[in-house]
């Protein structure tokens, strides 16, 4: 059963985000599902909860589909036709609505599952993928690669963050640097370490290129 409503939520992000270009897409979910999993085995959390919130994760997300957000229509929707207990599916929403960076208001999970998730969704935003994914996201929404006049804003609240109109090369610094050391797991985190320097290289490089110092 268990094998069936994972194949099958599989399909329904597939169908979900076919049409996504914004580093939002079904192969995102896919990894954030499968280092989910690996986190959770190491950290000893339920696997099925963990599996389900993290496929599950985007389908409600506010930037991608804004009138679900609240109530988590999509995900609860799939949930209920398998009977899920109901424990269960507010269990896997509270997770979902954890997951997102918000700035200074990011939530920190309650349960180790959530950790599991959140810490899997940030990863997915770091090293070589993560580079990807920030300028897939820049360019999908007409944002300019980089200004050197305009500065990188720190310490945003969730609203702040939200409508911050802003350049891909500041967002490494007004998200994808912080996310290292706000890692809940010490399986991330080890994880976390080694993509970070990756995206310094990477932004040390792009920054002497631009000056026409390399």
């Amino acid at each position: 059963m268990d094998k069936m409503i994972i194949n099958d939520a599989i399909e329904f992000v597939r169908n979900t985000f076919q049409d996504d270009y914004s580093g939002h897409d079904y192969f995102h979910t896919l990894r954030v599902y499968k280092l989910a999993m690996r986190i959770a085995e190491q950290e000893n959390a339920d696997l099925l909860t963990v599996q389900l919130a993290a496929l599950l994760h985007d389908v409600d997300d506010i930037k991608l589909s804004p009138e679900t957000y609240a109530n988590k229509d999509k995900a609860t929707g799939f949930l209920r036709k398998y009977d899920i207990p109901e424990t269960m599916i507010k269990m896997i929403c509270n997770i979902i609505g954890e997951v997102s960076f918000r700035g200074t208001d990011s939530a920190t999970p309650e349960t180790i599952e959530g950790k599991c998730v959140q810490d899997a969704d940030r990863l997915d935003a770091m090293g070589a993928i993560g580079i990807a994914r920030a300028f897939a996201y820049g360019g999908n929404h007409n944002r300019i690669i980089h200004d050197p006049e305009i500065q990188p804003a720190v310490n945003m609240n969730a609203d702040q963050y939200r409508s911050h109109v802003s350049t891909t090369i500041n967002h490494f610094y007004e998200k994808l640097f912080q996310l290292k050391d706000r890692m809940n797991t010490d399986t991330a985190a080890r994880i976390a370490e080694q993509r970070e320097d990756y995206m310094k290289i990477f932004v040390s490089e792009f920054l002497e290129e631009w000056d026409g110092i390399r």
